[in-house]
């Protein structure tokens, strides 16, 4: 299959499972412009070697079907088009796919978590399907640990009517390299909330995305990092708003300390001539910690259409607000536990969205690492 015959919009022209389709990125383009390419092992230029693994291990819910398919099963690839050359690699080089269904109006009773491990010094590429039929409801956690070079997608298939909430967990070893695509394709009335905690690996860059079948989504997505000396963060979000009265929320909060911690936040919100009612907002803010660590925060909407109900976003990035630590200190309160307390409060907004208990106590805990450092 080659390119798409319709253009995502001015933002994102291009989507083929082909990698040819794609040429090998220089730096100087629009999408790969904040990320140090030669930090990526090959990955976007089809020199990274295929000896490394990544292990799916998965403890389901009971009301849940776990399948492992080949490429040529019919419900790979239904959702989502790569839009990228690292994307539409992973789709051309995994073996086997992770294929999760959640049967038609079944709630689930315990969170699915999938735990992704790796291990061994080349490339592995995966796919993972989730499908929530329609009127279902389910938790997901993916947990991504260990140590590799790593590219794949994820496709979140939501029925008309059923709810989604997914965390993901980019918890890698020092030296890991992750690059990922997350699509949620919502059906009618349908509801995505996804959250995103990326605290390890040497480089990790996210993609997360959103599209609508039919009226009446609803997405949230939201997420926290925090980026040490040479860490590279990277997340870019795509909501493409081309159905009418639908709904996005996208809330990004980000924590940096150390020489050359680096984290980029792109947010491209896109509202189309026939998505008339749509209301949306996207936020991102980022602390800097210390010297020589570097934010970049680029929202962007893209608006096509004069009939919508809202669409707002913001961006800001800067150090720690100085009368609040003042406030604290005046109250008898060591400036170092001051400064950590005005920092837990800051992201501890947004993790407290977190439903599960265990990971949200993993999160905390890796948050209040990085502080005591």
């Amino acid at each position: 299959m080659g390119l798409n015959e319709k253009p995502l919009s001015t933002l994102h022209e291009k989507a083929s499972y082909d990698l040819g389709d794609f040429d090998v990125p220089t730096g100087r383009e629009e999408a790969w412009r904040f990320t140090p390419l030669s930090r990526l092992k090959g990955l976007h230029n089809g020199t990274a070697s295929g000896a490394g693994h990544v292990v799916v291990d998965v403890d389901a819910a009971p009301e849940v079907t776990v399948e492992t398919v080949g490429r040529d099963d019919p419900r790979v690839g239904q959702a989502y088009v790569p839009g990228d050359r690292v994307s539409a690699q992973a789709y051309s080089s995994f073996e086997k796919a992770t294929v999760v269904t959640v049967p038609r109006e079944a709630v689930t009773s315990k969170p699915t978590v999938l735990t992704l491990t790796g291990s061994g010094d080349g490339a592995a590429y995966g796919h993972i399907v989730v499908r929530v039929e329609p009127l279902a409801e389910a938790v997901l956690v993916l947990d991504h640990k260990g140590s590799a070079v790593y590219a794949d997608n994820v496709e979140f298939v939501v029925g008309d009517g059923a709810s989604l909430r997914v965390v993901s967990l980019q918890d890698w070893d020092d030296d890991a390299v992750h690059v990922s695509h997350h699509h949620a394709q919502l059906g009618k009335d349908a509801t995505f909330r996804g959250f995103a905690a990326t605290l390890g690996g040497d480089l990790v860059r996210l993609s997360p995305s959103v599209s609508y079948t039919a009226p009446g989504g609803d997405a949230d997505l939201s997420g926290v990092y925090f980026a040490d000396a040479g860490q590279h963060l990277e997340h870019r979000l795509l909501v493409d708003h081309s159905q009418p009265n639908c709904k996005s929320n996208v809330d990004y909060r980000g924590a940096l300390q150390g020489e050359d911690a680096h984290t980029v936040w792109i947010g491209d919100v896109i509202i189309r001539v026939e998505a008339e009612g749509t209301d949306t907002y996207e936020l991102n803010r980022n602390l800097l910690l210390t010297d020589g660590a570097r934010a970049d925060s680029v929202p962007n909407l893209e608006i096509l259409t004069g009939e919508v109900a809202g669409a707002g976003h913001a961006s800001a990035s800067g150090r720690l607000d100085d009368e609040h630590i003042f406030y604290l200190q005046a109250r008898g309160i060591p400036y170092d536990e001051a400064r950590r307390l005005v920092i837990r409060g800051f992201l501890g907004q947004l993790i407290e969205k977190i439903q599960i208990e265990e990971i949200r106590d993993r999160v905390l805990a890796a948050v209040e690492a990085e502080l005591a450092r």
